[in-house]
Formats: structure tokens, C-alpha cells, sequence
């Protein structure tokens, strides 16, 4: 057992904790509407100049006195994954505070046999769970050291795939003192990215763009694992935490398929934002959204 570096740390946000949390309090006290504790948030992970205050909106959501661990689900960018994989460190490390690794969900998750585990040069490697942990740490500061994470990183799943994992971790978000955070940028748009769909009907480069982005929000948001597995395929959204969000989706889907008491599942989104505007086939962007699953 090890303790995983902050390698993003001054580079994709600052490494000066005092700087580091006056920067996502501004955010958190920027972002507007009501609150209402969170089961399970969607939240970008690019760097925080790109979306950092469209984070806050889904972290404003997040009810600290209720929850005990929080459970990061993040897709991998650098290594080829078919499965789901677990940190093999014990601690990861931020500039705010260091946050423990829950064990013993660990243990009860390796005994299903559908996980590996990730090598710590991959852990380290990867931003998309990284970049959650300052947040997390921010909302959960007055609770330091009383809650633990659950790290997961997802892999190109297939939808059969998408079902399993969602049925493992129905258990734990049937659970309110867990807290889900899937962590996924939306399109990413531009030749860099090998991605150009334009739907001239929309508008501008930037309109259409959105209008492709909601269409699967919209599914997102109907808790539709099926609809959305079916949009992906249709238009090929370079959605990158899709499999993550699938995952959500058949999650609820179980908890909802095997529901006796009536709890209502609503899952909306609360800010989109692109990190710039394309107006031509020169540009590029990058989208994200956030968003706040709530269990009543």
C-alpha cells in the first residue's frame, strides 16, 4: 500500500492549498439555484481554468453531514481497459488534504471477481479521478479524516458490461451515506479530436454542438441506459466518461427495476459550457456539464 502523488497538481490546478481552496469556495458561492443533497453527481475533469465553475454547480449539491464515502467512477484515457480497475495505493494525495481509500468496499468489490487492479504508474498516470479530489476534499472539509473514497476506473465497456457493474453498484447507491461522483467531460469536438459531426440546421458550429450534447443529456436525465447506449452508437458523441455514465444509468435502472418502497430516482443537469466556441472546422472545443442525481 502506497500513497498516490497529486501529479496534476500545479499544472492542471494549483498545488498552493491555501490558493486551491479560496479558488473553488468563489466557485461553489458563484454557482446559482437550489440545493438539494446530491445521491450522485456528474462533473468534468478537465483543468480547473476550463471547468472549474461549472464543477461547482454539481459539488454545491453535495450534502457533507450525510455522507461517509464517496464513490469517484472515472474512464481511462492512456490505457486500454475492458473491465473496471481499483487503486492499489491506500491514500490519495491533495493539496488540501490527503483522503483514505475504504478497504474494506474494496475487499467486498475484488470478492465479485469483476475487477483489477490498476498498476500505480496507470493510477498516477490518469486525471479523470484525479481532478475530482480537490472538490471533494473542499465540501467534505469539515468532516477530514471521517469519510473514505472508493476510486474506480472504468474501461470501454460493452453494454452487457455496463449492466453488471451497474448491478454491483446498485447495493452501495441504494446506500444515502454514499455519494457517487461520476466524473465526464462531454463532446470533444474538432480534427484533434477526430470528431466533426455538424448538423447545419442548428446554427453555428458551437449551437450544434449543444443541440448534440442535450440530446444525450436528455436520455441521461430520463435515466434511459438503453436509449443512451442507442445514442452513442447512432452519433458517435465523444463523450469520454460515457461508459462511467452508463454504468449510473444501470444502476438506477436495477435500484428501480427492484424498487419496493416507491423512492423516486429525478437526475437533471444544472450548468453546460463549452471551453470555447467553433465556428469553423479549424476550431476546437471541449463541453461540460454537471449534474445531481437526487433519491427521495
Amino acid at each position: 500500500m502506497s500513497n498516490r502523488r497529486a501529479t496534476h497538481a500545479g499544472s492542471w490546478y494549483t498545488d498552493n492549498s491555501r490558493e486551491l481552496e479560496q479558488q473553488l469556495q468563489k466557485w461553489l458561492d458563484k454557482a446559482s439555484g437550489p440545493h438539494s443533497p446530491a445521491r450522485a453527481i456528474i462533473a468534468p475533469h478537465a483543468g480547473y481554468t476550463y471547468c472549474g465553475a461549472c464543477s461547482a454547480f454539481a459539488y454545491r449539491q453535495v450534502d457533507p453531514v450525510s455522507v461517509k464515502r464517496v464513490f469517484i467512477l472515472g474512464p481511462s484515457h492512456h490505457v486500454r481497459l475492458s473491465s473496471c480497475a481499483l487503486s492499489s495505493c491506500s491514500t490519495y494525495k491533495t493539496p488540501i488534504y490527503d483522503l483514505n481509500i475504504d478497504q474494506q468496499v474494496y475487499d467486498h468489490l475484488k470478492a465479485t471477481g469483476s475487477f483489477e487492479m490498476m498498476s500505480r504508474s496507470t493510477d498516477e498516470q490518469e486525471h479523470s479521478i484525479e481532478m475530482q479530489l480537490p472538490y471533494i476534499a473542499k465540501v467534505m472539509s469539515r468532516y477530514a479524516g471521517l469519510f473514505t473514497i472508493v476510486p474506480v476506473l472504468v474501461g470501454s465497456l460493452p453494454v452487457e458490461r455496463e449492466q453488471e457493474y451497474g448491478e454491483i453498484f446498485a447495493h452501495y447507491l441504494a446506500n444515502p451515506e454514499n455519494l457517487f461522483v461520476i466524473s465526464s467531460d462531454f463532446c470533444h469536438w474538432g480534427r484533434r479530436f477526430r470528431y466533426t459531426h455538424y448538423d447545419q440546421s442548428r446554427g453555428e458550429i458551437y449551437q450544434s454542438i449543444e443541440h448534440l450534447d442535450r440530446m444525450g443529456m436528455d436520455f441521461i436525465e430520463k435515466i434511459n441506459p438503453t436509449g443512451f447506449a442507442d445514442y452513442l452508437k447512432t452519433y458517435q458523441n465523444t463523450i469520454c466518461g460515457r461508459h462511467p455514465i452508463g454504468v449510473l444509468l444501470n444502476a438506477l435502472d436495477t435500484l428501480r427495476r427492484n424498487n419496493t418502497n416507491g423512492q423516486r430516482q429525478t437526475l437533471r443537469f444544472l450548468k453546460y459550457a463549452q471551453s470555447s466556441q467553433c465556428t469553423s472546422l479549424n476550431d476546437s472545443s471541449v463541453s461540460y456539464a454537471s449534474a445531481v442525481l437526487n433519491m427521495q
